[in-house]
């Protein structure tokens, strides 16, 4: 197996366990959870918001330190974290531990999730990445797949606590060995040079720079918080525009096989399709489902559905692709970290108010991710096109 196929397959296979054990946990364990410790469901949502917080604070420190000593020593470390997190979740017995907990958990997806997946194979591959990051967004994209009916087969026969307890086995029995196969590579000494275009200088430090992350955090913020409020509220949602809670839960259920299509689309267009302009097209995708199921109601619950994780799907490659094409691998994972922050803050705000424009306006809460949609698709269209790639080793 090629050596970038390889590092692949380990970092995907990491992605599955980190988001299955972490993100889609409170999906089948908040309920039990909160019934246990005497919270509040919303409580206990509002713990899991924390993490994502924590996550993004962390995220630029972490992606720094991934920059520095490589991916592989941060992902290992990720891994003891998710485990101390759901071990500390499991024993837990009221308000204040389980938010600790979920805050121990948070600084595990900081040092674990996507970006340092993608910052760890950028530091090995350099430019060369490009189409690693969308083979391990493909991977992770079964997380739900795979981690949904793993944790209620846990749950039923453990309890949700033995469910904890067992994730955490995993990351020690399972993640951290695929992670300590990794090379210890680092963006700044050993990734590949890009051999198909001249050396470039490095990128300046002034306004050009602050803008573009300032478009990209933008782009990114949007993203993530329609995501996380459709991927919250998606089964209501459809049943207030008009279909039936069984359909509703059946249509939604595709959103995750569309998002590996639209991934799989993405890598079959590789050499084809711009990144820039995949990424525009995939910002307008949500805004288009939107108006169709505003306008037409029921009989468009299928179409948005599609159109919008096929979107998401592409905008999760973007997130590892964009930063490495206006930036460089120079720092790459330090940048995540700070391009993700905002990200991580409007994901935590994101079911609060999503469902609260629910309650009151049903699917007329569409129009907030609709416009700020149309807002992303300009940001991106205000970047202008990537300069060419450079080669890692490229002094500044």
């Amino acid at each position: 197996m090629r050596p970038l196929a390889r590092h692949v397959l380990l970092l995907g296979c990491g992605q599955t366990l980190g988001y299955a054990s972490s993100y889609y946990l409170p999906a089948l364990l908040a309920a039990p959870m909160a019934a246990a410790t005497g919270l509040g469901l919303s409580w206990v949502f509002a713990a899991f918001s924390l993490s994502l917080v924590v996550s993004g604070l962390a995220g630029p420190a972490l992606g720094r330190l991934v920059d520095r000593q490589g991916g592989r020593r941060v992902l290992m470390l990720s891994n003891l974290l998710f485990a101390a997190g759901l071990l500390a979740l499991a024993a837990a017995q009221g308000p204040v531990s389980v938010f600790a907990a979920w805050a121990l958990l948070g600084l595990a997806m900081g040092a674990g999730l996507y970006e340092s997946a993608f910052a760890a194979l950028v530091g090995l591959h350099g430019h060369g990445a490009r189409s690693g990051i969308i083979g391990i967004t493909l991977l992770g994209g079964f997380a739900s797949t795979l981690g949904w009916p793993l944790s209620a087969w846990m749950e039923a026969h453990w309890g949700w606590r033995g469910a904890c307890v067992g994730w955490a086995g995993l990351h020690l029995l399972v993640g951290l060995p695929l992670h300590a196969w990794l090379p210890q590579g680092t963006a700044g000494a050993h990734a590949a040079p890009d051999t198909t275009s001249p050396a470039q200088p490095a990128p300046p430090s002034g306004a050009p720079t602050r803008r573009t992350t300032l478009l990209l955090s933008a782009v990114f913020a949007i993203a993530w918080f329609g995501s996380t409020a459709l991927a919250t509220h998606l089964p209501r949602l459809l049943e207030h525009a008009g279909l039936a809670l069984p359909q509703a839960v059946a249509v939604a259920a595709l959103v995750g096989p569309a998002q590996v299509a639209g991934r799989l689309l993405d890598f079959g267009l590789l050499h084809r399709l711009s990144p820039l302009l995949a990424a525009k097209l995939a910002s307008a995708a949500h805004p288009l489902g939107a108006a169709l199921l505003l306008i037409l109601g029921a009989p468009a619950g299928l179409a948005f559905t599609l159109l919008h994780g096929a979107g998401n799907g592409v905008l999760t490659i973007a997130k590892g692709t964009l930063p490495l094409l206006y930036f460089g691998s120079r720092g790459y994972g330090e940048r995540q970290g700070i391009l993700m922050l905002p990200a991580r803050v409007a994901q935590a705000l994101a079911p609060v108010l999503f469902g609260a424009l629910m309650q009151r306006f049903g699917a007329g809460a569409l129009l907030l991710t609709a416009v700020l949609g149309v807002i992303a698709w300009g940001a991106l269209a205000a970047l202008g096109e990537p300069p060419a790639p450079r080669p890692a080793h490229t002094p500044p």
